[in-house]
Order: structure tokens, then sequence, then C-alpha cells
């Protein structure tokens, strides 16, 4: 943190500070960084806000310290905008996630179960906001022109807000979306600078449509008559909403036939309008959302894949990991209930895997530092063997009855981490 300091405060100056060089440092370093800026950042704006209400001779609340988000379940996402763009001078501070007619209280695991169901809802493909690419594996904008582009905004401000308050989302964004997100890494003073627009090739469009991009590459390579054989112009076409478009990739593109001579151009062009041109007020939007939060020097020392792993982190589970840095409560790691425990989970599917973790931290996804970052806890739940286990999911924390046999713990777990959306209070 001082090198960090040190960097801010002499900027470009001639002090030599590690900063300066971020590709020695390492992920997890910077993680810290900005774990911290964002920390400092939220002390800073909470006191302002103490020091405001004080100076009106008002009496000062607690609440006013945090974002706090009160939402309905059954109206998730226009809730979670009408209260971001109401409270978008308090996005800085910690956020505190309240469900309407339900008695949990938030010490992280609401604000987890926030972000999931409102990450899995806005990426739907009933949605429209985002196509999903099957070849791929991965979302990308849609180029669907609209009047109000605050859901991308709201988007932007979700991925922010995970990173600011340290939560993994599962998002399958293309590599390139973290290029463009970079594109500049701080927001422009000058409100006319484009934004979110990066150089691209053909390599970035694989990551995204491996087909087209298989064939913008045999074209490059053809070797006979492209103008002949092919017929295009400089010319493509879109569907939106059943509507076929067209666009010009140049001025009088329709007119201007692709050749051996500029095929180069061409497919450069096309890659540029797919992945720029098309979708820049979506991407542009959800830029300025991300930025809303996450402003900070600390993003420039950040390459693409790195802002990749802080917002989503790894999709690789290390269960054995996960069995050597756990902590028990009640148990011992040779108790037989826990050696159970560990036979069935090691022995599970990848997804009923993913399930545990979600069950027990709000997430199936693991951190920036690995399982041992989770700070996983069994503890002993005194109560029936007729019972099913019980998650704390603020605290990573798993409450398990003494089964008895190893068939009724999978059972009764199964059941447990397949059902588990919502909150109550014992």
């Amino acid at each position: 943190m001082e090198e960090y300091h040190t960097w801010q405060s002499f900027g470009n100056s001639h002090r030599f500070s590690f900063c300066q060089y971020p590709f020695v440092i390492s992920i997890a370093a910077k993680k810290i960084i900005i774990q911290r800026d964002s920390e400092q950042q939220m002390i800073s704006i909470a006191r302002q806000s103490l020091v405001d209400k004080v100076s009106r001779r008002q009496r000062p609340d607690m609440n006013m310290l945090f974002l706090n988000m009160k939402v309905r379940r059954t109206h998730l996402v226009s809730d979670s905008l009408d209260e971001l763009t109401r409270k978008r001078a308090d996005l800085k501070k910690k956020l505190k996630v309240t469900f309407v007619g339900e008695a949990g209280l938030d010490m992280g695991g609401l604000t987890k179960e926030w972000f999931l169901l409102l990450i899995r809802q806005i990426f739907h493909p009933d949605y429209g906001m985002f196509t999903y690419h099957k070849d791929s594996y991965c979302h990308w904008f849609s180029s669907f022109k609209c009047d109000n582009y605050s859901e991308f905004r709201l988007v932007g401000i979700l991925m922010g807000l995970a990173v600011y308050n340290s939560i993994t989302l599962d998002i399958r964004f293309p590599p390139c979306c973290y290029k463009k997100l970079l594109s500049p890494p701080i927001i422009p003073s000058d409100q006319n600078t484009p934004v979110g627009i990066c150089n691209v090739t053909t390599d970035d469009l694989c990551q995204i449509m491996p087909e087209l991009a298989h064939g913008l590459s045999e074209l490059l390579s053809y070797e006979g008559n492209v103008e002949e054989d092919f017929f295009s112009t400089f010319q493509v076409f879109q569907e939106e909403f059943g509507i076929i478009k067209s666009y010009n990739l140049k001025p009088g593109g329709d007119k201007i036939p692709v050749t051996n001579q500029n095929r180069k151009e061409y497919v450069q062009l096309y890659i540029d309008f797919l992945l720029n041109k098309s979708i820049y007020k979506q991407f542009a939007a959800f830029y300025y959302g991300f930025h809303s939060v996450c402003a900070s020097n600390a993003l420039m020392l950040l390459r693409p894949e790195e802002v990749e792993i802080l917002v989503c982190g790894s999709p690789e589970l290390d269960m054995h990991a996960l069995q050597r840095s756990t902590q028990y409560d009640g148990y011992a790691k040779t108790d037989l209930t826990i050696r159970y425990f560990w036979d069935v989970v090691l022995g599970f599917p990848l997804d009923l895997q993913k399930k545990l973790l979600h069950f027990t931290t709000g997430s199936d996804r693991v951190p920036v530092g690995g399982m041992a970052d989770l700070n996983f806890k069994i503890s002993k739940n005194e109560t029936s063997t007729n019972w099913l286990p019980v998650a704390h999911t603020c605290f990573n924390q798993l409450c398990l009855p003494p089964y008895k046999s190893k068939k009724d713990l999978k059972q009764k777990l199964i059941i447990g981490i397949s059902n588990s959306e919502g909150f109550g209070l014992e």
C-alpha cells in the first residue's frame, strides 16, 4: 500500500515505484491494493455523509453509512435499477441488501444472493440484452437499437459493485470485453472522447464467434479470385427483430467490391463493426456504469485478464484444497461425520460440488487467493439428524447435524444444496 500511495502521490515523476511496472506485481497483491483502496473510499464517503448531516444539525443515522438496496424478488431488475438510480451518490458506500418481506439480515449473504439472481435474470436470452454464443460459451452485447441504455449501465454498475465489495460473479464475457473495459482505464475528462473502443483482431472475434472468425480467415488465405467467386461488397447485414438491416463498412460500401487487394481492409472493418461500432452505445453505458463505482488509479495496474479474474474468480474447483483449509467448530477432522462428509463431497460430480459451494458461500466461484481464501468452516449443529444442513453464507459456514450414516448424510446434503434460495431466521 505504501508503494501504491507513493505512486499516486508522485505520478509520473522520476521517483521510483514498483507500480510503474505492474507486470512484476502478483494478481493477489493487486487485489489487496484494490480492496484497501475501496475500503478507504468507502470510509471517506461515509465520513463525508456523517459530516454533512451533523453540519446541518440533523441526527445521524447508521443507514446513511451504507448503500441500502431494498428490492422485491418479483420485481428484481426494475427495483434494483430504481434504487441504484436514486442512490447514485451512495455507490461507493458499503453495500447492504434487503429483500422485502424476508427476515434475513445482510451480513454479506443477501448481497451475494442479490447479485446471483440479478445476473441470472439479466443474462437470460428472453431478456434480449445479451446474446449467448453456444460455440464459445460466452455472452456478447446485443446490437439491437433501443431508446434507453440504462440497463446496460446497471450491468456495468453490478460488475463494479462486485469488484468494489469483493464478490465474485458468474458472468461469461469473452476476454475482449475486459480489454474494452480498460480502454481507457480512467474515464477521460473530455466527454466527447470515445470509450470502450480498442484494436480488435480475428483472435478477438474467434473468442466470441469462432465460425465467423474461421470464415474470415479462410477469405484472407483464399488463393482464387475473391471478387468473382464471392461477390461481396463492403456492406454487412444483421437481423434485428426479424428484419434484415444493411450497414456500409465505409462510405459507399455497397458499391465497393471485396477483392484480393482490399480483403484485409474488409475483414478489419467487419471485425471492428461487430465488436466496436455496432454495440458502441450499449458498451459505453456499460463502461460508464462500471467506472462510476470502480474509478481508481488501481485499475491502471491491471491487465484485462486480471480484471476478469477479479470479477469472475476462478471456475476451477479444487475440493481437496478446500478440505485442507477447512476449519471446524464442535467437530474434529477425524470425526466420523466429517469423514463421511468429505467422502461424499469428493465423490460428487462437478455440478453438485458447485451447488455445495453456492449453498455455503453464496457463489460457486473461487476467489483470487484460491480455496484457502474462503475461510470455510463446518460447525456441529446439535439438532435432530432428521434436519437438513443449514448454511450461513455471510460467514462461509456449514452447520452439519451429526448424521450416523454416509447414506443419510448424502441424501440430506443433496436435498439442502439443491433447494437453497431465499433467506429466513431460525
